[in-house]
């Protein structure tokens, strides 16, 4: 694929506070559709783009978002390259047609931010993109259903009170807020969200950020499937 920087004089580089965006796909016209949209954004830049994960990062691991394709032809799988990414600081939104929940779910179970179809709408697409950079939850009703329906998360075994520090932490609160509710100090909270994250690690369910616990308290029932408000 062409060097999308190289045809471009305006680098997104030289361009402060611009959310430089990469792009995984083994077929051009998505990486077409993708630089469209792109322009005339002032605050997105499509960098770079490559068919598979190590190519992208051969050319530059200076991105932001990473827009991904589940399907690849290199044998890699959505997991494999979530992790990748997410190793470099990069944080990735699905790009898919939507008709592979199985693979949905190896990039949710990997950390994702969002799930993004490619019949969405121009405002949708942007959307997703700025959600993902300032690192929120890109809540799609496609991503609801694919964690929604997996048969194969390793369940976590969650004390009353870790299930109590997990679910107040990843809506929204902090160490202080959770320890007030509790009445154990903001020390002792973290020291919960560390056994929390480290059970989590045992089963194979990373937790980095707390966006991460907030999907796992999700998957494990601990807190309500998010739902995207439609337009009547």
């Amino acid at each position: 694929m062409t060097n999308l920087m190289d045809e471009r004089g305006d680098l997104a580089g030289e361009r402060p506070g611009v959310v430089r965006v990469g792009m995984v796909d083994d077929h051009q016209s998505p990486v077409w559709g993708i630089e469209r949209i792109l322009e005339g954004q002032t605050d997105l830049e499509l960098v770079e783009a490559a068919p598979t994960v190590a190519e992208l990062l051969a050319k530059t691991a200076d991105l932001d978002v990473v827009i991904l394709d589940l399907r690849l032809n290199d044998g890699t799988t959505p997991r494999e390259n979530v992790n990748t990414l997410a190793d470099r600081g990069i944080v990735t939104v699905v790009y898919t047609s939507g008709e592979h929940p199985d693979l949905l779910r190896s990039a949710a179970r990997a950390g994702t931010l969002g799930v993004v179809l490619k019949s969405a709408s121009e405002e949708e697409v942007l959307a997703a993109i700025r959600a993902a950079a300032g690192g929120e939850e890109v809540l799609t009703t496609e991503w609801a259903a694919a964690i929604d329906g997996d048969p194969n998360l390793d369940g976590v075994d969650l004390s009353p009170q870790l299930q109590r520090v997990l679910t107040l932490y990843a809506s929204g609160g902090t160490s202080i807020s959770v320890g007030h509710e509790l009445g154990v100090t903001p020390d002792t909270v973290n020291e919960y969200l560390k056994r929390i994250r480290q059970k989590y690690a045992d089963a194979g369910r990373p937790t980095r950020t707390k966006l991460d616990l907030f999907k796992r308290a999700v998957e494990d029932g601990w807190l309500p499937m998010p739902h995207r408000d439609h337009a009547p």
